[in-house]
């Protein structure tokens, strides 16, 4: 009972974290533009990751690994955080938390699309009804509920945010086949994603101090929504009884999250976007039951 206390504490304090970077993202993004949120972020969280690895005695993990892990690295450091969050952070630019933060939630729905060309599975008649009704979530969001009308709010942020779904349900993927320390793994992805990111704030935009507010902005996202709140989410899953029982917890996220949207960004949350949000959340239930499903040999 201890250590399943101990997961839950560690779930909500990941959960309660995560809640609040969609608000977080839209306040620095008032202060800095999205090029130099990623690359003011991502510095931030190379080195907390850093010191973290440090704290675990594991620094040295990260540099005895063999040749074909570092390009590995690389290669999944271009796509996190170097394109997944630029195009993340475009799309908060776009498009208000409430719409963006949904949108970009639906990387669960993608995951099992992907599975299939990647990873060489199948989908169950569940999933398919996930699929079917998140994305009808997806159409609710995006539409303001004028279904008849489907006219979307902000078309690029809205194909910015499901493009950003489809690169970190990517990224998931690729980690399946990686068996290094996870914390390594994302150490090292930032490390080689780091000088990307500068390059990009070089051509799209200005590496010169930003204000304070910016800065703190940036260090707020670099901690809890690339760094610190993973390593959380690891002791959840590491101390639980049972996965399970912790993982449910992340589909409460979201809604927590539109608490804190409305009152410290002060957006009027949409009843369109609870309906959608609820039919996302919906889909990613169902497509849990229906994996387990499929593990048991069932349909």
């Amino acid at each position: 009972m201890v250590s399943q206390k101990k997961a839950y504490a560690f779930g909500l304090a990941t959960v309660l974290l995560w809640s609040t970077v969609a608000s977080a993202f839209k306040l620095t993004l008032r202060h800095v533009d999205p090029v130099q949120l990623l690359f003011y972020s991502s510095l931030f969280s190379t080195v907390v990751l850093g010191a973290i690895l440090v704290s675990q005695k594991k620094l040295r993990l990260a540099f005895s690994g063999a040749r074909n892990d570092y390009v590995r690295s690389a290669l999944l450091g271009a796509l996190n955080p170097a394109v997944y969050y630029l195009i993340l952070f475009k799309a908060y630019d776009l498009l208000p938390a409430q719409e963006a933060q949904p949108l970009n939630y639906t990387w669960g729905l993608t995951l099992p699309l992907l599975s299939i060309p990647l990873l060489g599975q199948k989908m169950s008649l569940w999933e398919i009804s996930a699929l079917v009704l998140g994305y009808l979530g997806v159409v609710v969001i995006s539409t303001h509920g004028d279904l008849t009308a489907f006219e979307f709010s902000d078309s690029l942020g809205v194909a910015l945010a499901l493009g950003s779904a489809f690169l970190w349900a990517l990224y998931w993927i690729f980690n399946t086949r990686d068996r290094r320390d996870p914390v390594v793994c994302l150490f090292l992805g930032f490390l080689f994603g780091l000088p990307l990111t500068f390059l990009f704030c070089v051509a799209l935009s200005s590496v010169h101090p930003v204000s304070f507010k910016g800065l703190l902005g940036t260090l707020y996202v670099g901690c809890f929504e690339m760094s610190v709140t993973f390593v959380l989410w690891l002791l959840a899953l590491r101390s639980s009884e049972n996965t399970a029982k912790v993982s449910m917890l992340i589909f409460i996220s979201p809604f927590f999250s539109l608490i804190f949207i409305h009152f410290l960004l002060g957006e009027d949350i949409l009843p369109s976007t609870i309906v959608g949000l609820s039919l996302i959340v919906t889909g990613l239930l169902l497509q849990t039951r229906g994996s387990r499903v499929s593990r048991k040999g069932g349909t």
